[in-house]
């Protein structure tokens, strides 16, 4: 059996097979196919194809990659898109061999995740109480900041929550990650009382909106676009916003920090590694290592003031 007739047929055929086969979400289907379409344009411009690229050939593209200054990071994760890509076509026949199989990968940098302190957090949550063009907006922008500092959720998994997660007051969020698996996360006294703010107001004006013929919306943060939720993008400007008013540097405040805030901040409080892993989703408590460096000074003080050595 031989492969498909066009470069983005292959593409498309392992991007297809990998969603219904691991249920993969759409933000990583979309980088396996940015990354499975560089290195497919890089091997046309090299005068080769999927069908016909050799190990040296994928070695020779990693070469142009460090090149072009891409990161290591970056490298790694183009090397594992192409390891699969070639698995699958050798699984598939496509291929007699899996030119892939013995590359070795140029690993992963030991990067400290940034953070934020408890205050610029605290300061970020009490200018988003004032950041929004009206009393709804206010109320929706002031739930978001909670809910994702109270839970560590991603950005992706907080604009997408469906609204029945939270119906009842909940004390925990039923939340959805990567992968489709679900996760519970509890939720603080603040960001309940937040939630419960704005699903008054929004389901105030989902009744007004259904009275016009309006279709009600599943979302707990609805909007009109295609997604049919808030989207990442309006969230990641909205979060720069909140943090001009908070009188920070808006470089500094991405969602994502927040979500290595939450980790941080848990683990400085004496949370275990283990319940960490568990709220954030991780699949390998070795990503959620790398958040100890939070705890080096702590320790510290612990050994000198209770070590019988130290003492003496």
């Amino acid at each position: 059996m031989s492969g498909p007739a066009s470069p983005g047929m292959w593409i498309s055929g392992f991007l297809d097979a990998h969603a219904a086969e691991l249920g993969a979400a759409r933000n990583t289907q979309l980088a396996y196919g940015r990354d499975l379409k560089d290195f497919l344009d890089w091997l046309a411009r090299a005068g080769s194809s999927p069908a016909e690229a050799s190990r040296e050939d994928i070695e020779r593209y990693l070469v142009f990659c460090d090149a072009q200054g891409l990161a290591r990071t970056t490298r790694a994760r183009r090397l594992s898109s192409i390891r699969q890509f070639y698995r699958f076509a050798y699984e598939e026949g496509w291929r007699g061999d899996n030119p892939a199989i013995r590359i070795r990968s140029p690993g992963r940098e030991a990067r400290l995740p940034k953070t934020l302190s408890q205050e610029d957090v605290t300061a970020l949550l009490a200018a988003a109480e004032d950041q929004g063009r009206n009393p709804a907006d206010r109320l929706r922008n002031r739930c978001l900041m909670q809910l994702l500092y109270a839970t560590g959720m991603r950005v992706s998994e907080l604009v997408s929550l469906p609204v029945s997660a939270a119906r009842g007051d909940p004390r925990m969020l039923l939340v959805r990650g990567k992968g489709d698996k679900e996760r519970l996360v509890p939720l603080s006294p603040p960001a309940r009382l937040a939630l419960a703010d704005w699903l008054a107001e929004r389901d105030a004006r989902e009744d007004a909106a259904r009275a016009e013929g309006a279709a009600p919306s599943r979302f707990l943060f609805p909007s009109t676009g295609k997604a049919g939720h808030l989207t990442r993008h309006r969230f990641h400007a909205l979060i720069k916003e909140i943090a001009v008013s908070a009188g920070i540097s808006p470089a500094k405040v991405t969602p994502h920090r927040l979500r290595h805030a939450f980790a941080t901040h848990l683990l400085a409080g004496g949370a275990d590694l283990r319940s960490i892993q568990m709220l954030l989703g991780h699949a390998d408590i070795s990503t959620t290592e790398i958040y100890t460096h939070v705890l080096e000074e702590r320790l510290r003080d612990l050994v000198l003031k209770h070590h019988p050595l130290a003492k003496s």
